[in-house]
């Protein structure tokens, strides 16, 4: 579809599956982005559980994450997934040292995955799926336009992102369920792996999962459907 005047033109996709394929995959960070979020915490916990050293947990995890931003810094690409990793290391280096206890550093991650996985299945119950609001903001044309929403009014987009959603409630599921027991039975050993695993791997597991779903989609969409038409930014 051409670009109109003051406005952004959508590129043509055939079918709603393939309209979310192209913005899930700016709305997801990938392997990267997942290491980056998750190394600079788990350099902590380790660095932690073998020197019981706080200055040195702390700077090693600092260290870590200052490079990650250089790296981003010098290829002019996002700090969205770094900040992130500072937040997360932030938290599990205050539940830490606050209580001693090397296990307490996952109990953030551990609570922020079951408020996930409420929030997921809520948002799939309300007709909300969160996939369906990452891939809303990556629709950058409807962000500047003010209208990261519209998605919602294609009734076949929301049914799909909701399947897509479902995926993300069975991660979030996954790392309560393991990560949860090895907290109770204090095995800081099987947190540092599962933190691994769990992390990453089964992302980009779920990652394709969600795509071979996309794949085999073939809901077609109008051209004139209100979801792929040209944004005009300035009269909003």
């Amino acid at each position: 579809m051409a670009e109109q005047a003051h406005g952004i033109a959508e590129p043509m996709h055939p079918t709603v599956e393939a309209l979310i394929r192209h913005r899930s995959g700016e709305a997801f960070g990938g392997l990267r982005g997942s290491l980056e979020a998750a190394m600079p915490m788990l350099v902590f916990v380790i660095a932690r559980s073998t020197t019981k050293d706080r200055t040195i947990s702390l700077g090693a995890a600092a260290a870590l994450t200052v490079v990650l931003g250089l790296v981003r810094l010098v290829q002019r690409q996002t700090l969205q997934f770094v900040l992130g990793s500072v937040i997360a290391t932030g938290l599990a280096a205050f539940f830490a040292l606050r209580s001693g206890d090397a296990r307490d550093a996952f109990l953030p991650g551990i609570l922020t995955s079951c408020a996930y996985l409420v929030g997921s299945v809520l948002s799939v119950a309300l007709r909300w799926p969160i996939v369906g609001i990452m891939v809303g903001f990556a629709d950058r044309a409807a962000v500047a336009a003010g209208d990261p929403f519209r998605w919602r009014r294609n009734a076949a987009a929301v049914k799909v992102c909701s399947r897509l959603t479902l995926v993300l409630v069975a991660v979030y599921a996954i790392r309560v369920g393991i990560m949860g027991p090895l907290y109770l039975a204090d095995n800081v050993a099987g947190l540092t792996i599962s933190k691994v695993v769990l992390g990453w791997p089964l992302w980009a597991g779920a990652v394709a999962i969600m795509g071979a779903m996309l794949l085999k989609g073939n809901t077609p969409i109008d051209p004139d459907d209100d979801l792929v038409q040209p944004v005009d930014v300035w009269s909003r």
